[in-house]
This record gives structure tokens, C-alpha cells and sequence, in this order.
């Protein structure tokens, strides 16, 4: 069963118990006066300050936003007023710069105008909706009537009402629209209260209703199943709803305490390697961004825990930080209500359950040798999900050494006519090699794609000086083989053995083991050296110590379409197949620091 969030919303209660004074979105005014106190002393809030005011600066000098779309898009525009919001409210609220207080009521004014928000790419909806509500709010009474007239209209018409409906719209799906939209639908809802409360109310209950159909995502470990870069788009806006709806109501409605939810900061946590790059699977960037994580400090917030603010990162000097995170006006809130209360120590070895599960095998901050293994499981037709299950990343001294081929752009692909979003087994989205197992560090039978509904579960795992896990690759190769299974240890600090059993069937031909790297390769027999950045890394095949390595160049990659990345390519290994009744190949391959 799918837990619930709290849901006393009605009309009486909307009318009874919402704040009535200003700012009651994600600010409060009492947060307002300690935070204008605390900026001066607090040296995290005095930085981030700097760094709003040079963005806020910045955009003084713009031209006001227009309505074109990208694609089918509008969602740079929203995203862009979303920014555009955090930084000149953030910097009205608290320093009343009548300056800043202009440009906000042109910004508004000129959105408002738009001729709709784009409601059939609802993500633009709900992204200007909560930018049009967040400026309401942290201005209040503070613009023209006419300006606010406009703005309250918008928000019905083009927001919650918006394509010409007659009722709220609510997305109940279960990845990150549900909580973009839904935020969005709210924070116009709160805004909105006391002119159309039998909407609003109505608006925010089924918002609370849909929401668990996400938030159950996270289940029971914390892995977000799109991958980190969408852990920090949907979770930002759960983050950002909890804090509208306790500024507004008092409390979170059961956010923070959802089943997973405040695990999720160690998943986040841990999908950060330790050369920047993400643990990047799914439709997930490569790399982070370097200022401070912002979502990640709500739940600092919430626990205490020091372990996910990220203060030296916070520190940084404010002209480096450049264009900061939309919703960074929004988290001034939560970084001043931070007070450490302890640091957790991150495990060195983790595995996450769930509808993709992963494991991740580190080595402790200190560590010279930066070890990091991320693995994964789950099945192709998750939400951004690839045909990556077994495929592994792995880094040793500082340097990633196995890789994913990661997101491309979207646009780029659907402007050609491109079908993206398809998830049956004949999709064009697996002719491409960032969402084909021919472009992930895994097992290819037969030359054919892995079945896109086949679901690979995590068998075992291990903790200890020596842990362990155990998929089951079995599902996603159908009658290509009996079982397959892949068992990936770490023997020692500087080195990964990667196990892989497979009992054969009748159809079993050709059994092709990849890498994919960006370094250097030079096969010999039985292995391999890869070198990167003057280090090197030696790839063993213990089992097999006569086998021949090949390399594949990926560029350029296969179709015009695919990604290009500069110097990709596969290394690949053809594991001999045995036809006899019952027999079990068993293959092996260590990759080791080279000394």
C-alpha cells in the first residue's frame, strides 16, 4: 500500500488555519527579521547574500522575458522567471531595495501577459506559476493593485485553470512532473486563498492526494529511480512545497517523515564521486555543479546532520558561484535555520532497494586512493531509464576510469522528429548508445538488445572490509540464456573484481563483456592498460588469462544522433561458450591500481 501524506484540506480548514500575515511562502515574517539579524554574523548566509545580490544585480540589466518556445517548450522562459524571482525577492525581502521592487512588478507584469504558460508541456505551467506566487507573496501589498489584479488572474487562468479547464490540474504520475506540477498548483493555491478559496482549497487537497504517488518513489531506501540530476529537480520542489506548506500551515503535511524521503540524502550524498562526477545513470548530467547543494540543506536543516550542508562549498567567494540555482532565494530559508547538531559518517558500502536498485562501494574521504563503485540493477522502462542494468562506473585516483555515456539534449533529438520517450521493446530510444546496453559497462548477449521490461534485482550484499553484491541479470536477456548473474567486489582498497556466472541456453551464441572508457587502452593478453592523466589501471581476466581484448572506437559514435564524447570507446571481451548440458560459464576480470 502506498503511505500517505496527511490531508485535512478543506474550505473550513483553509479558511481557519492558514497564516494571515506576510511573507507565508517558505518565508514567515519572523524568519525574515532573524534572517536580516543573522546575515551580518552568520558567515554562510552573509556569502550566499553576496552572491544573490550580484545575480539580482545582474539581472537589472536584462531585458524583461518573452514567450518563445523551444521546441515544444516553454520551460527555459519559466525556469529563467523561476530564477529570476529567487534572486530579486530573496533581495527584496530583506534589504527593500525599491529598485529591485520595480523590476519584479515589470518581470511580473510582462509574464502575466504571456497569451497562456504553455499548458501542453505542463512542467512550464507549474515552473511560472510558483515564480508568479513567490513574487506575489514576498512583495505583499508592495505592488501596483493593477500588477497584482493581473497576477491573481494569471495564476487562475493560466495556472491552476490553465488550457481552459474547469478543474484543478493534477498530475499523479510518478516521477518528477508530479512534484514540479503539484508544487506549482499549490503555491498559486496559497496565494490565491482568500480570493478563490473553494479552488484553492479544492487545489491543494488533491495535490496532497497525488503526491505520495511520487514521493512512494523513494521507497524503502532513498534511491530516486531518475538518477541524481532528477533527485535535485523533483526533490527541490518537495522541498520547496514542505516549506510552503509549514510557513503557510504549520507543518509539512508528513513530507520529511515519508517513508525514504529523509534517506535521501544519503543516496545524494553518495551519488557524488569524489572527481565531481555524478554516479550518472539514468537520463543523469555528468557532473555537479560546484556551488553548495540547496535541496540537500533542507534536509541539513531538518536533521542537524552536517554531513549534507555543505558550507565550505557555501563559502565560496560569491563572483565563482556565477548563476545560481533557481530556487536558492527560496533556500535562504532552510540555510538559516540550520544548526548542527552532529555529522553522520556516509557508509563506504550502500546498496539502495527500490524500482532501481544500485550499490556504491567508497573509499572514506581521507582515503588517498578515491575508490568509488556505483552498480545498478532496475529495468530499462523507469522513468529516464536506459538498458543499463549490471553497468557499473567505477574511479580509482581521482580519475574515472569506467564510465556512463550519460543524458544528451532533448530538444536536439525531438526537433529532428526523433521519438524519445517511447518505452516498448522496438522504441527508437534504444537505437541510441546512451540508452542501449551497447553503451553501458555490461553483458551483451547475442548482439541483441536487453528486454526493456526485464527487471534486474539486487540478489545480495555484503558490508565489511571486503563487500560485495550480487544482481541478477537474468530477466533482461529472455531466452538468450538460462540465469546470469554479476557479483562485483572490492578485494582490496586499490581494486574491483567483477564476477559474472551465465548458464547458457539453446539460443546462447555470443557472449560480449563491455567496458566503456574515455582513457587510453592498450590490450595485451589477458588484460588490458588503461592510462588517463599519467596514472594507470590494470584490467586482469583471471579467469580467462588467455583472452583477447578488443577496442571499439565510439568516436564518432555509431548515428549522428548519438552523443558524441571525445575519446569513447568499448572495450570488449568475448566469453567462450560452453553447449554442454548444465554447463555454467564462469568469468571473471579485476581492474587494479598499476604500480
Amino acid at each position: 500500500d502506498t503511505p500517505r501524506l496527511e490531508n485535512p484540506m478543506s474550505l473550513e480548514y483553509l479558511q481557519e488555519n492558514p497564516r494571515t500575515s506576510h511573507p507565508r511562502l517558505v518565508f514567515t515574517p519572523s524568519l525574515v527579521d532573524d534572517l536580516k539579524s543573522r546575515i551580518k554574523s552568520d558567515p554562510v548566509l552573509k556569502n550566499m547574500h553576496a552572491a544573490i545580490r550580484l545575480n539580482a544585480d545582474s539581472i537589472l540589466k536584462r531585458s524583461l522575458l518573452k514567450r518563445k518556445l523551444t521546441g515544444r517548450r516553454l520551460l527555459s522562459v519559466s525556469r529563467e522567471m523561476l530564477y529570476r524571482i529567487n534572486m530579486l525577492g530573496f533581495v527584496y525581502l530583506v534589504e527593500e531595495d525599491p529598485v529591485v521592487l520595480e523590476r519584479i512588478d515589470k518581470e511580473v507584469i510582462a509574464v502575466c501577459q504571456f497569451s497562456d504558460w504553455n499548458p501542453s508541456h505542463f512542467l512550464d505551467v507549474a515552473e511560472m506559476s510558483l515564480a508568479v506566487a513567490l513574487a506575489l507573496d514576498w512583495t505583499h501589498d508592495k505592488l501596483p493593485a493593477s500588477t497584482v489584479e493581473l497576477a491573481q488572474n494569471a495564476l487562475v487562468r493560466k495556472g491552476i485553470l490553465a488550457g481552459g479547464r474547469s478543474t484543478p490540474k493534477i498530475v499523479r504520475g510518478d516521477n518528477n512532473w508530479n512534484q514540479v506540477c503539484n508544487g506549482g498548483m499549490i503555491a498559486a493555491a496559497i496565494t490565491l486563498a482568500e480570493i478563490r478559496p473553494e479552488l484553492a482549497a479544492s487545489t491543494i487537497r488533491q495535490a496532497l492526494d497525488a503526491l505520495p504517488n511520487v514521493l512512494k518513489s523513494y521507497m524503502p531506501d532513498g534511491v530516486y529511480p531518475e538518477g541524481s540530476t532528477y533527485w535535485g529537480y523533483g526533490t527541490r520542489f518537495s522541498v520547496v512545497t514542505a516549506a510552503m506548506l509549514e510557513s503557510a500551515f504549520g507543518h509539512d503535511f508528513g513530507h520529511y517523515e515519508y517513508p525514504g524521503f529523509k534517506e535521501s540524502a544519503v543516496f545524494r550524498s553518495l551519488c557524488n564521486a569524489p572527481s565531481g562526477w555524478y554516479f550518472n545513470f539514468a537520463d543523469c548530467g555528468d557532473m555537479r555543479s560546484p556551488n553548495g547543494d540547496v535541496a540537500l540543506a533542507w534536509f541539513a536543516a531538518k536533521s542537524g546532520d552536517s554531513a549534507f550542508f555543505e558550507k565550505e562549498r557555501f563559502l565560496q567567494p560569491p563572483k565563482e558561484m556565477k548563476k545560481l540555482s533557481r530556487l536558492a532565494g527560496a533556500g535562504m530559508a532552510w540555510l538559516s535555520q540550520y544548526e548542527e547538531r552532529g555529522q553522520s559518517q556516509l557508509p563506504t558500502a550502500w546498496r539502495g532497494e527500490g524500482s532501481n536498485p544500485i550499490v556504491i562501494f567508497k573509499s572514506r574521504q581521507d582515503d588517498p586512493h578515491q575508490y568509488y563503485l556505483g552498480a545498478k540493477g532496475g529495468k530499462a522502462t523507469t522513468s529516464h531509464g536506459n538498458m543499463d542494468a549490471g553497468a557499473f562506473v567505477f574511479e580509482l585516483n581521482g580519475v574515472r576510469w569506467v564510465v556512463d555515456p550519460g543524458n544528451q539534449s532533448y530538444h536536439a533529438l525531438e526537433k529532428t522528429g526523433f521519438k524519445l520517450w517511447g518505452r516498448h521493446q522496438t522504441s527508437e530510444r534504444w537505437t541510441l548508445l546512451t540508452k542501449s546496453n551497447f553503451g553501458h559497462s555490461t553483458i551483451t548477449v547475442n548482439d541483441s538488445l536487453f528486454l526493456a521490461d526485464g527487471f534486474v534485482p539486487l540478489l545480495d550484499f555484503k558490508e565489511g572490509d571486503i563487500p560485495e553484491a550480487t544482481f541478477d541479470l537474468t530477466p533482461v536477456y529472455g531466452e538468450n540464456v538460462q540465469r546470469a548473474t554479476r557479483r562485483f567486489l572490492k578485494d582490496s582498497p586499490v581494486s574491483l573484481v567483477i564476477e559474472d556466472q551465465l548458464k547458457p541456453a539453446g539460443a546462447t551464441e555470443r557472449v560480449t563483456w563491455q567496458l566503456m572508457t574515455t582513457s587510453d587502452v592498450k590490450p595485451f593478453k589477458g588484460g588490458a592498460l588503461l592510462s588517463m592523466n599519467g596514472k594507470t589501471l590494470r584490467l586482469e581476466i583471471p579467469s580467462h588469462p588467455k583472452a583477447k581484448v578488443s577496442v571499439v572506437s565510439l568516436d564518432p559514435p555509431p548515428l549522428k544522433l548519438d552523443r558524441r564524447i571525445k575519446g569513447l570507446k568499448r572495450i570488449e571481451i568475448d566469453i567462450p561458450v560452453s553447449q554442454k548440458v548444465d554447463a555454467v560459464v564462469e568469468f571473471s576480470v579485476r581492474l587494479s591500481e598499476d604500480s
